[in-house]
């Protein structure tokens, strides 16, 4: 797998650190990395993107970022208002094929969920996906409602005929209640892919040596990690009645 696309099912599901996660686990197997932003959105010019804060946690990598728009927008939108060029999922997928040329592993990550528009012509992160044959992992939160944006995200990509990779919980609460633990099991069914791992909630707040140290703790072997899936959905499983 030379490149990963990563999405989420919304907003705020802790794609970015998901990404930094991640991109850790693969520095710590000894691969070489590059993380690709397709539209950075609600940023000023002198601020810190996502892709500068997936290299700020996870460590040596390439960070790329296509475009940058002022107002926390859907970026076709965000574009629109500022006049500024759309960036356009042809453009991503050349920049991306361009750095997997180069690295081991490239991770594009979308601006929200799977179906944000990128442009006026309705181009999203599935188009990427599609123009890059590579599979997409999609980033869920734990709690009640993610089961039905979940399932809709990984029907969209078949539907599109592109693989989802798995589902990886962006934040997973120290204290979760009955929806979050029944959900551990109810993710896998509902999405027809396997769970490949669950970020601690405030993980991007960690110093960064701290976050590379227990990033691979956090995901499976199938993203270099050591995250044992069947453990985790013992452990959290609830109680009966």
């Amino acid at each position: 797998m030379s490149v990963l696309v990563i999405t989420g099912t919304g907003t705020e599901v802790g794609k970015t650190v998901t990404t930094a996660a991640v991109a850790a686990a693969a520095l710590a197997a000894g691969r070489s990395v590059a993380v690709l932003k397709a539209a950075q959105t609600g940023v000023r010019p002198d601020e810190r993107g996502d892709a500068d804060e997936v290299a700020r946690l996870a460590g040596p990598l390439t960070a790329a970022e296509m475009a940058r728009f002022p107002e926390p927008l859907a970026p076709g939108t965000a574009a629109r208002r500022a006049g500024m060029p759309p960036v356009r999922p042809q453009e991503v997928a050349e920049a991306a094929a361009k750095l997997a040329t180069e690295h081991d592993l490239v991770l594009v990550e979308g601006a929200g969920g799977l179906l944000v528009r990128f442009d006026a012509e309705g181009g999203t992160l599935a188009d990427v996906a599609r123009l890059l044959d590579a599979p997409v992992l999609v980033v869920a939160p734990a709690g009640l409602g993610t089961l039905n944006s979940t399932e809709l995200t990984a029907r969209e990509l078949r539907a599109r005929g592109l693989e989802p990779a798995g589902v990886v919980i962006g934040s997973w609460p120290s204290d979760p209640d009955l929806a979050c633990r029944c959900n551990v099991a109810d993710l896998p069914e509902v999405s027809g892919t396997p769970l490949l791992g669950a970020l601690p909630a405030g993980a991007g707040t960690l110093p960064p040596a701290d976050f590379r140290a227990a990033a691979p703790g956090w995901l499976s072997p199938r993203l270099d990690g050591t995250w044992d899936a069947q453990a985790f959905a013992i452990r959290e499983a609830p109680q009966g009645p």
